[in-house]
């Protein structure tokens, strides 16, 4: 390897130590091949360095910059940093938050050549998925996500001053319970306008104050003699019913929960909403980022802007990042979201350049259109991890990681390879791997099914079985404890088949704890 240009004054920076000098020119230098040869659109960048500590504690609070306080969030910094300290494992270079401004927390322990690769994948390859992706665009509101998480924290705070500690602690413990049975899985109306939701809860205390009167307990029960099966259609009619976000059912219908006890559940909802998308694109938000860094650091390089060694240290870390072991690997622990994601749009980019026959029959939309970061910005600005892999996993790709199908049932003696490399096997392959990453597959399907509130006010709850998988009896009596806690009476849950309605098991109805 050579240096395009030995001129020294004309490398952005030299040697490791960095300052804030080198790092603005690094980003602009960055913003110009982003901008004007990859044609990304970003939110404006702010750039924050921390130090290790500051990192921990951005993992242990889910990585936003103004989170309220959870003991959960100092159990997990306290196992962080016992391993990070021990040599047991590293941390992120970074953490980017999507908003907008974009901000990137950048380690101050890092070298320049790092701060650069860093600056490149996170400022400017996450932060043009997130204000491009759709299911950004369709479920997080990036102007008032930090406005928003102050008003939670100080909320939460003065809570906590008014009502108690424990008692908002209880409310939390539940409601993180719940968290990812929390989201509207289909739009129900625009993006949320966090900015107005401050002033509905001011609004809709100050009508609750002025409105509460206790008469409703004393409403007579329903007549005799009323068709069983009608009036539970017009009680689930009238509840929404079955309702699979949970946190909002409770929020709006629990029995017992005070006006802020509600506001602390829609706090938690709405923050498990703002992670949604994330949950769902993965391998193509870190593929993005990895893909984004990888092209503009060796941009940099090309141009005499960045040296050899510093490309070499940027290539280390890039590699040790899209490394994926082997299945027989004791590292193994599935697809690397980086490995894949990479793969799949370096292939994109192939494609379009320099396509094959096979390409041309698989991707005819994209082979040889000789516009690779067009073809790029349309699967990130349109699709999520299921439906990208469904789309564009290539046979070269399934052919250089290795993929194939296995079938395996619990009661067969042998494991059968249903699907090679061939051409109905490449689909296949395909089809299973794209499934795998299918959100709705990934967590139980949890329904809230009936309840009548004018009777024993007992919740019913309703697990969809797929693939014959129960939920873990322990783990299950743990969460209907909590979700009674929020409701206020009995919770009972009944695990049935997704395809018959037959019913698998009828769990033991659990109340509230003490």
């Amino acid at each position: 390897m050579s240096m395009p240009s030995s001129d020294a004054p004309s490398l952005l920076f030299d040697g490791a130590d960095w300052d804030f000098d080198k790092v603005r020119r690094v980003h602009d230098s960055i913003e110009e091949i982003a901008t004007t040869e990859m044609g990304l659109s970003t939110y404006p960048n702010q750039i924050e360095v921390i130090t290790a500590e500051q990192m921990l504690d951005a993992y242990s609070s889910i990585g936003m910059p103004l989170m309220y306080k959870h003991w959960s969030f100092g159990k997990h910094f306290a196992a962080d940093e016992s391993m990070y300290r021990k040599g047991m494992r590293g941390l992120a270079y970074e953490i980017v938050i999507n908003s907008s401004p974009c901000i990137s927390y950048i380690m101050e322990e890092n070298t320049m050549a790092m701060q650069t690769l860093v600056i490149a994948h996170a400022a400017f390859g996450h932060n043009h998925f997130f204000k491009n992706n759709g299911l950004f665009r369709q479920w997080t509101d990036a102007k008032g996500i930090l406005d928003y998480m102050d008003f939670a924290k100080g909320y939460i705070m003065r809570a906590e001053e008014r009502h108690g500690h424990a008692a908002v602690e209880r409310v939390l413990d539940g409601a993180h319970a719940l968290m990812n049975n929390g989201v509207h899985k289909y739009p129900r109306k625009k993006v949320p306008d966090l900015a107005a939701d401050l002033q509905r809860e001011r609004e809709r205390q100050a009508y609750f104050e002025q409105t509460y009167n206790d008469l409703w307990r004393t409403l007579p029960k329903s007549p005799e003699g009323v068709h069983e099966s009608r009036e539970l259609a017009d009680r689930k009619a009238r509840l929404g019913l079955p309702e699979e976000n949970l946190l909002y059912f409770l929020e709006k219908t629990a029995p017992k929960l005070a006006p802020w006890q509600r506001e602390i559940l829609r706090i938690v909802r709405h923050i498990a909403q703002y992670f949604y998308p994330q949950r769902q694109t993965k391998v193509m938000n870190e593929g993005c980022a990895t893909m984004c860094h990888y092209h503009i650091c060796h941009r940099l390089h090309q141009k005499g802007m960045i040296s050899d060694g510093a490309l070499l240290e940027i290539l280390h870390s890039h590699t040790n990042v899209v490394f994926q072991p082997a299945f027989d690997d004791p590292r193994y622990s599935g697809l690397n979201p980086y490995a894949l994601g990479f793969a799949m749009m370096e292939d994109i980019k192939r494609i379009a350049l320099t396509p094959t026959a096979e390409d041309r029959d698989w991707f005819p939309d994209i082979a040889g259109c000789n516009d690779p970061w067009g073809a790029l910005r349309a699967a990130w600005a349109d699709y999520r991890d299921e439906s990208f892999i469904l789309q564009y996993l290539s046979p070269s790709v399934m052919r250089k990681m290795r993929l194939f199908r296995l079938h395996d049932e619990e009661q067969a003696k042998e494991i059968k390879v249903a699907a090679i490399h061939n051409e109905r096997g490449y689909r296949d392959v395909r089809q299973t791997l794209a499934r795998s990453y299918d959100i709705g597959r990934m967590a139980p399907d949890i329904q809230i099914v009936d309840v009548d509130l004018e009777g024993d006010r007992r919740l019913v709850v309703q697990h969809r079985v797929a693939d014959g998988i129960l939920l873990d009896e322990a783990e299950a009596v743990r969460t209907l404890r909590q979700l009674a806690n929020l409701w206020g009476y009995e919770v009972r849950l009944i695990e049935v088949s997704a395809e018959t309605d037959v019913v698998f098991k009828q769990h033991e109805d659990v109340g509230p704890s003490e």
